[in-house]
């Protein structure tokens, strides 16, 4: 029998952990392969992990036809819906599955023609409203993945400046897709640097570059009430009690952190000094 590995296709799949590896070889050599493995033609689209373990071990296999698709894009949705529907699919993946899926459904609605904005003539009917294409909203992709629409805006951003070291990392749960969105931002040797010291170097990393963007974010100025010149000043109106709102906790700590740093950078200054007038000292005596 001739199967076919589609690179492309094979992507969609997430790599198995060395003890899920283990769990699945140990139930195909105990039990054999019950379940069917998917070809459309002779490529394979379901079963990749078990086709292979069955290959290492001699374990027979059967196989049952799709026939249902007419091109290689009806088959890479189905697999991406097939993995969405998965428990055990990681929320990286079906993060990058769902924008896969926004891709594939884009490329193939056709333009829409542009509205017409002339009144119909008498006798004939208005032209039918554009339909919005499926998946256009970063909302629609984030129900499909079942996610937050935030942790697609970060999946995003990991697929397009992360360096490979740290999709790997993230695509094997090193590190949260929060703290590789913001790991991404650093220059691609320093995001490598930061992978190869580890889960701790990794977390590190993230909570600085949170420290310095709070830090440099200037303070919030409080609003301004507004005053009516409609109403009298009887010196009882609601707006004269409180002339300003405070500022909020993390307004606060933000401020507090600011403050803290320039602390810290006076007394480093100041230790510099010191040191510098201790080693005169030394060289007189």
């Amino acid at each position: 029998m001739n199967i076919i590995i589609n690179p492309l296709l094979q992507a969609y799949v997430d790599p198995l952990t060395e003890s899920e590896h283990a769990a699945l070889e140990r139930s195909l050599l105990a039990e054999g392969c019950r379940d069917a493995l998917v070809l459309w033609n002779d490529v394979l689209i379901d079963g990749h992990n078990r086709y292979a373990i069955c290959q290492q071990h001699g374990i027979p296999f059967r196989t049952i036809q799709n026939t249902s698709f007419e091109s290689i894009d009806d088959v890479m949705l189905w697999m991406i819906d097939n993995h969405l529907a998965r428990r055990s699919v990681s929320d990286f993946q079906r993060g990058v599955l769902a924008l896969r899926k926004k891709e594939i459904v884009s490329s193939r609605m056709p333009l829409a023609a542009a509205p017409d904005s002339a009144e119909p003539a008498e006798g004939e009917r208005a032209a039918p409203a554009t339909v919005k294409p499926a998946m256009s909203t970063r909302e629609e992709v984030a129900r499909a993945a079942r996610l937050s629409s935030n942790q697609i805006s970060q999946i995003e951003k990991i697929q397009k400046a992360a360096a490979p070291e740290l999709v790997e990392a993230v695509r094997a749960g090193t590190i949260s897709i929060n703290a590789a969105a913001t790991v991404a931002s650093l220059p691609p040797e320093e995001q490598v640097a930061a992978v190869a010291g580890g889960k701790k170097l990794l977390r590190q990393a993230a909570k600085e570059i949170r420290e310095q963007r709070a830090a440099s974010r200037p303070p919030r100025e409080p609003k301004t009430p507004h005053v009516s010149l409609d109403t009298p000043e009887t010196g009882d109106e609601p707006w004269a009690a409180s002339a300003a709102a405070p500022p909020s906790e993390v307004e606060r700590l933000r401020d507090e952190l600011a403050t803290l740093k320039q602390r810290v950078a006076q007394l480093q200054k100041e230790n510099t000094a010191l040191n510098e007038r201790i080693a005169v000292l030394i060289d007189a005596s």
